[in-house]
C-alpha cells in the first residue's frame, strides 16, 4: 500500500537515529509510543473500515479492533508467563514496565517483540480474510467492543495455530515454535544477568 510507505520510511530511517541518542528508558518508551501511534493510524489503509481505530483504548476497549488487541495481548502475556515458569526468573521483576508486586510485569517486557508477529499477524489474518466480522463475532450490547463466544473461539484457534507455527530460528539454526522462541528469550535474559552475555531479543526479520 503506497500510503503506508511514509510510515515505513520513518521507521527504517529516522527511528534508528532517534534510538542512538536515547539516554535512558523514559525517552525510549516515548519513541515506542510514537511508533505504536503511527502503526495504529495505518490501519485505515490496510484494514476494512469496521476495524480501523483512532487510538489505542485498553480499559475497557471501545471498538472491535481495540477488543481484538486487548484479547490477543492477554493471550500472549499468558503464554509468556508459562514460558517464564520454566526458568529461574522472577515474574514480578521487569526492566521496561514498572515492576508491581501483584503483576507479572516481566511477561509484559518479554512479550513486546512478539506482539507484531503473533498478535497482530493473527488479527490481520482474521480480519482481512473475514474469519471475524463485526456483525457476527462481536457483542452488539457492548457496542461491538467485546468478542462473543464464537468470536473468541475463532480467535483463540487462530492464535494457537500461530503460536505452533515453526520457523528456522536464527540462533538455534533449527525449526522452532513461538513457544520455544519466547522461552529462549527468557533464557537469554538469565544469561545476561548471570554471565553478562548480551541480551539480544528475538528479531522476526532474521527468520528464514
Amino acid at each position: 500500500k503506497p500510503d503506508v510507505k511514509p510510515y515505513l520510511d520513518w521507521l527504517r530511517k529516522d527511528v534508528p537515529l532517534l534510538l542512538d541518542s536515547v539516554p535512558d528508558i523514559k525517552p525510549l518508551l516515548s519513541i515506542e509510543g510514537e511508533i505504536w501511534a503511527r502503526f495504529y493510524s495505518s490501519f485505515k489503509v490496510i484494514l476494512p473500515e469496521d476495524f480501523t481505530i483512532n487510538k489505542r483504548v485498553k480499559r475497557p476497549p471501545d471498538n472491535p479492533m481495540n477488543a481484538l488487541i486487548s484479547f490477543g495481548n492477554t493471550l500472549l502475556y499468558t503464554k509468556t508467563i508459562t514460558q517464564i515458569y520454566h526458568t529461574h526468573l522472577d515474574q514480578t521483576i521487569s526492566f521496561l514496565h514498572e515492576p508491581a508486586e501483584r503483576r507479572f510485569s516481566l511477561s509484559l517486557d518479554l512479550s513486546e517483540v512478539f506482539k507484531p508477529i503473533i498478535v497482530y499477524k493473527t488479527i490481520f489474518d482474521c480480519v482481512n480474510n473475514r474469519k471475524l466480522t463485526v456483525e457476527k463475532h462481536f457483542d452488539k450490547s457492548f457496542n461491538y467492543a467485546l468478542l462473543n463466544d464464537d468470536g473468541r473461539k475463532i480467535f483463540i484457534s487462530e492464535f494457537e495455530n500461530r503460536m505452533n507455527q515453526t520457523f528456522v530460528h536464527p540462533r538455534l539454526k533449527r525449526r522452532a515454535s513461538y513457544h520455544q522462541a519466547i522461552r529462549l528469550d527468557a533464557y537469554k535474559l538469565t544469561k545476561f544477568m548471570m554471565e553478562g552475555k548480551d541480551f539480544i531479543a528475538f528479531d522476526m526479520e532474521k527468520q528464514a
